[in-house]
C-alpha cells in the first residue's frame, strides 16, 4: 500500500513538473517563474529519494519496477537535472531558447525517469524514445546555427539506428515468450525457450542499443559532435544519460550472460577506453577532453557490465556522473596552465613514486588474491593498483615539502575510506535488485587486460620519444578523431553575425 502510494505521488508531482515547463514556455509568463519551477521539479525528485530510502527489495506494482534500483536512478537524473537547471537560470539568461530549454530539459529527464521505472518493455522503450528525441532537440536548441543542426542530426541518425536495435530486440524477445513484462520474461522456463542463436542475436541487438548512446568506437561520433550543446546540455548528457548503457545492460542482465555478446561488448569497450583516453590527452579543447574521458570512462563501465558485475558499473556510472557534471558546470572558468615542474627531477620525490608504484602493485596482488580465478576481480586488481599508483604520485609524491605530502596523504586516506562506504552501501542496497552473472573465460579477460596494458605501453614509450614518427602519427589520429567533420565547425556562430547585421 506504501509503495503504490509513493508512486501514485511521484507520478503526479512528475506530471506537475512537465505542466509547469509547457506552462513557462508562453511568453506571458514572466522570467522569474522560473524560481517557482524549480521549486516544483524537485518534488518528484524528493518523492524518489524518500522511496529509495524505504526500498529494501524487489516490488513490481501494475507495469511499474519498485525496486531500489528503479527508485536510485530516478533519483540521480532528477536531482543532477535539478541542480543542472538551477544552474542555467543565470547562466542562459538572454538566451533566445531560454523557455525552451526548461522545458525540453524538464520533459527530457522526466521520460528519462520513466524509463527505469518501466517494468513493461513497451513502456521502456517507449520513455527512451523519448529520452533520445529530447536529447537531440536540447543539442538542436539553437536551430539558427547551423553546426548545432548538422550535430543534432548526426545524433538523430545514430539514436534512431540504437531505438530500432532495441525496438527489434524487445519485438524478438516477446515473439518467443510472448510476455511484456521483464518479471514475466526471466522466469527460467520463458529463458529455456530462447535457443542459442536467439539469445546471441537479441544480446548483440542489446550491446548495439547501448553502445550508440555511450558513445563507444565506432559510435563516438555523435558525442564528438554535440560540444556545441550548451554546457549544461553537455552535463546532463554526460551525467544522467550517455551512461544510462549500464542500467539497460543490468535489467536484461538475466539472458546477457556468458554469450558472445559479453565477449564483444568487452572487446569494443576495451577500444574504446584506449582511443577515449587518447582523445582527453591530445585535445586542447576543455569539453573535448571531457569527451575523451567520458568515452573511456563509459568503456570501464561496460567492460564491468560484460564482466557480470553490475553493481560495479552501477556504483561507476553514479560517481562517474557527479564527478562529470562538475567538470562540465565549471567548464566556462577552467583555465589550463602549462608549467613544467622541477619536482620529479628531486630524488626524494623519485623516492616517493617509486614507493607509490610498489603500494599499487601490492595492493592490486592482495585484491586479485581474495579471489584469483574471478576474472572481474583480476581486472578490478589492475585498476586499482593503477589508480592508487596514480593518485600517490599526484597527491603525495608531487607534494611541496613535509606540509605539501602530509595534506596528500590525508586526502588520499579520506578519499580510500569514502569509496569503501561508499561501495558498501550501494552494494546492500542493490544486491536484492542487481542480478550478478556469470563471467566470461578467463582466457578472454587476459585477452583484454593485454590490450590495455598494450595500449598503456604505447602511451608511455610515446610520451619519452615525442620527436618518433610513430608518436606524430599516433598524435595526428587521435586528434582526428577527437575532431568534429568540419561542415561541423565555425570559427565564429554565423548567426551571430546574421542577427548584428539586422
Amino acid at each position: 500500500m506504501f509503495v503504490s502510494l509513493q508512486l501514485t505521488l511521484f507520478f503526479i508531482f512528475l506530471i506537475i513538473a512537465g505542466i509547469s515547463g509547457v506552462v513557462f514556455l508562453h511568453s506571458s509568463v514572466p522570467l522569474r517563474y522560473v524560481r517557482v519551477h524549480l521549486g516544483v521539479i524537485a518534488l518528484p525528485a524528493l518523492i524518489a529519494l524518500i522511496a529509495f530510502i524505504n526500498t529494501s527489495s524487489h516490488n513490481q506494482v501494475g507495469t511499474w519496477n519498485v525496486d531500489s534500483l528503479a527508485w536510485m536512478m530516478v533519483f540521480f537524473v532528477l536531482a543532477i537535472g535539478l541542480i543542472i537547471q538551477r544552474f542555467s537560470v543565470r547562466y542562459l539568461m538572454g538566451d533566445r531558447a531560454y523557455r525552451k530549454y526548461f522545458m525540453l530539459f524538464t520533459l527530457t529527464t522526466a521520460a528519462a525517469a520513466m524509463t527505469w521505472l518501466s517494468g513493461d518493455l513497451r513502456l521502456m522503450l517507449t520513455f527512451w524514445g523519448a529520452t533520445l528525441l529530447g536529447l537531440t532537440l536540447l543539442i538542436r536548441l539553437n536551430r539558427g546555427w547551423t553546426v548545432a543542426k548538422e550535430a543534432a542530426n548526426v545524433s538523430a541518425r545514430l539514436f534512431t539506428l540504437s531505438w530500432l536495435a532495441l525496438f527489434i530486440a524487445v519485438i524478438w524477445l516477446f515473439s518467443v515468450t510472448s510476455e511484456w513484462q521483464l518479471s514475466a520474461i526471466f522466469t527460467n522456463q520463458n529463458l529455456e525457450q530462447l535457443g542459442a542463436l536467439q539469445r546471441t542475436g537479441i544480446n548483440l541487438l542489446i550491446v548495439l542499443a547501448v553502445i550508440i548512446p555511450a558513445a563507444q568506437w565506432p559510435f563516438q561520433r555523435w558525442l564528438i559532435e554535440s560540444v556545441v550543446a550548451p554546457t549544461p546540455v553537455s552535463a546532463i548528457m554526460h551525467a544522467g544519460l550517455v551512461n544510462a548503457g549500464g542500467v539497460m545492460l543490468t535489467r536484461f542482465s538475466p539472458i546477457f550472460n556468458d554469450d558472445i555478446a559479453s565477449v564483444v561488448l568487452l572487446i569494443l569497450a576495451s577500444i574504446s577506453v584506449l582511443i577515449g583516453s587518447g582523445i582527453s590527452l591530445v585535445q586542447v579543447d576543455y569539453k573535448r577532453q571531457l569527451v575523451g574521458s567520458t568515452m573511456g570512462q563509459m568503456g570501464f563501465m561496460l567492460i564491468q557490465c560484460a564482466l557480470g558485475a553490475y553493481i560495479a558499473a552501477i556504483i561507476h556510472l553514479i560517481l562517474h556522473g557527479l564527478f562529470k557534471a562538475t567538470l562540465f558546470l565549471q567548464a566556462g572558468s577552467a583555465v589550463r596552465r602549462y608549467e613544467a615542474s622541477s619536482r620529479i627531477k628531486e630524488r626524494t620525490s623519485f623516492i616517493w613514486v617509486f614507493a607509490g608504484r610498489m603500494l599499487g602493485i601490492l595492493a592490486g596482488v592482495a585484491f586479485w588474491l581474495v579471489a584469483p580465478g574471478d576474472g572481474y576481480q583480476l581486472i578490478s586488481a589492475l585498476i586499482l593498483g593503477w589508480a592508487l599508483s596514480i593518485s600517490w604520485t599526484q597527491l603525495i609524491a608531487l607534494g611541496e615539502g613535509r606540509i605539501g605530502r602530509l595534506v596528500g596523504l590525508s586526502f588520499f586516506a579520506v578519499a580510500a575510506i569514502v569509496y569503501l562506504l561508499i561501495h558498501n552501501l550501494f552494494h546492500d542496497l542493490l544486491h536484492t535488485s542487481v542480478f550478478e552473472g556469470i563471467r566470461p573465460p578467463m582466457s578472454v579477460v587476459i585477452i583484454v587486460i593485454a590490450l590495455l596494458l598494450l595500449g598503456n605501453a604505447i602511451s608511455t614509450w610515446a610520451a619519452r620519444h615525442r620527436s618518433s614518427a610513430l608518436f606524430a602519427t599516433l598524435y595526428l589520429w587521435l586528434v582526428r578523431l577527437g575532431e568534429a567533420k568540419t561542415k561541423s565547425v565555425e570559427s565564429h556562430p554565423s548567426y551571430l553575425k546574421l542577427f548584428l547585421s539586422r
